[in-house]
């Protein structure tokens, strides 16, 4: 049987390049590299104010340290796999660490706004190969029959990593300074480095390896001119909207037609024809943008609109996190039960239902209250999130798991950037220019996002009960199936 996979990848059983030394601590060291860069997506949302002031901006302008990061993250993350394959998975590894780090440090020492922005994509550039390329390490470097171990201690930083961000800043930026939130990372990516030079071993390279770079190019450049449109309402000119708008359409146009004669095209779109990943990762996504915007603006509110500390604040959102490991038990019943379908589209009204909670926040509102409506955040994002991660590949072939993969890290990381972006956006449009957000401007902000994940709820009643069956267990009556599946 011919090998289908693409060009230069090994598939997860196949035999390791050399044996790997110290497989759990190879394993420790990506994980380590994992969680840096899940940790420096959330960390800076505690310090934004102190930053602001600092770097002699506004506090809602500050939302582009973030999204600088993510939306580089994931523009580069399709070129991480052909640079692994063209010259060696650890080496790429250990420069996108070193990228990381003297990121880390130079963001640590910014002395202007823009200097931070540039900063904080060096970084991105670096979390771009770091992750992708520290997964692809494992797939390669160990047996099927290890693989479940060593992709365990890689699951905890994306749980960890985005909740544990807020506090940790908020402490950093309290009784030290914002800039140790960069500085911290240093003696990690050191050590990192040090541990890949050690541990991981050299794997083979493929020198005839292609990749379509003016592809990715045109790509990449539509996707950037799409989070400058989010970036810049209520900010920007509309005539610089709207020409952004169609030298997007345009460049992503161009993507389209020329990856129709790509061997191996930068970003696999017609992935989402497949209706189960399609469904997934596009209402999903929506979800998703809807719920990481408050990564940004709850601890916004509950500093500026309720005068908490930094520290207090983090406290309070670090509360997200309780929730997870509950509903990591709970999902596999649900999903029997009540099948992708049924979650999906109920999780979506417990979205809506969360954001709307965050309006009824108040100078009034007790701890508790709010406290018990961000650990009910924090569950209901989980539910969500898992669960349309868990279909997206559920029904994709082995052939074209790796380029699902590609494609399903890269538009999560978008709706981390388009997330942030668009709370941003929703504050400047509310508060009619106000240089500082009043309570009232969030609150509508949070609204205006509760709608977002009742418009996908259709596109979830579109899946049947088939899709995602055989990793769900949901089994229905043959004659309701049928039904629904016409």
């Amino acid at each position: 049987m011919p090998d289908t996979r693409p060009h230069g990848q090994r598939a997860p059983g196949d035999s390791p390049a050399a044996p790997p030394r110290f497989p759990v601590f190879i394993a420790v060291v990506v994980a380590m590299a994992f969680l840096m860069e899940q940790l420096d997506a959330t960390i800076v949302t505690t310090a934004l104010p102190d930053m602001a002031r600092d770097l002699h901006t506004s506090a809602v302008d500050m939302n582009l340290a973030i999204s600088a990061y993510v939306l580089t993250l994931a523009v580069f993350i399709p070129l991480s796999g052909w640079l692994a394959d063209r010259f060696g998975a650890r080496r790429i590894f250990m420069t996108a660490l070193g990228l990381f780090t003297l990121g880390s440090m130079l963001c640590g020492v910014a002395q202007s706004f823009p200097m931070l922005v540039a900063t904080r994509v060096l970084q991105g550039l670096g979390g771009a190969m770091m992750t992708p390329v520290g997964r692809l390490i494992l797939l390669r470097s160990f047996a099927r029959s290890q693989l479940v171990r060593a992709m365990t201690y890689t699951t905890l930083p994306a749980i960890i990593g985005p909740v544990l961000g807020p506090l940790v800043g908020g402490y950093l930026s309290t009784y030290a300074s914002w800039r140790w939130i960069f500085y911290v990372n240093v003696p990690f990516g050191l050590l990192g480095l040090l541990l890949a030079w050690r541990l991981v071993s050299p794997l083979a390279e493929e020198p005839d390896a292609r990749f379509d770079f003016v592809g990715f190019a045109l790509f990449g450049a539509g996707v950037g001119l799409l989070q400058f449109i989010m970036e810049g309402f209520g900010s920007a000119s509309a005539t610089a909207l709207l020409g952004a708008a169609a030298a997007s359409a345009a460049l992503l146009l161009g993507y389209l037609l020329r990856k129709r004669g790509a061997a191996r095209p930068a970003v696999e779109l017609t992935l989402l024809r497949e209706r189960a990943f399609g469904i997934a990762t596009l209402a999903g996504g929506a979800c998703r943008i809807a719920m990481n915007a408050p990564l940004y603006l709850l601890p916004l509110m509950l500093q500026l609109g309720l005068g908490m500390s930094a520290v207090q604040s983090g406290s309070l959102t670090f509360l997200s996190a309780l929730g997870s490991p509950f509903v990591r038990l709970a999902i596999g019943p649900g999903l029997k039960r009540w099948g992708f379908r049924g979650m999906l589209a109920v999780s979506a009204l417990g979205c809506s239902a969360m954001l709307a909670g965050f309006a009824t926040i108040g100078p009034g509102s007790p701890r508790h209250w709010i406290a018990a409506l961000i650990i009910g955040y924090g569950a209901i994002r989980s539910v969500q999130f898992m669960s349309s991660n868990t279909l997206a590949y559920a029904d994709v072939s082995a052939a074209r798991l790796s380029r699902a993969t590609s494609l399903g890290g890269l538009l999560q990381q978008l709706t981390v950037s388009f997330g942030v972006a668009l709370g941003a956006a929703a504050l400047r449009v509310l508060g009619g220019g106000l240089p500082m957000p009043g309570l009232a401007q969030f609150h509508a902000a949070f609204l205006v996002l509760a709608v977002l994940p009742l418009l996908v709820i259709p596109g979830f009643l579109r899946l049947r009960d088939s899709d995602g069956a055989a990793v769900s267990g949901h089994a229905v009556d043959g004659r309701r199936a049928q039904a629904r599946n016409r």
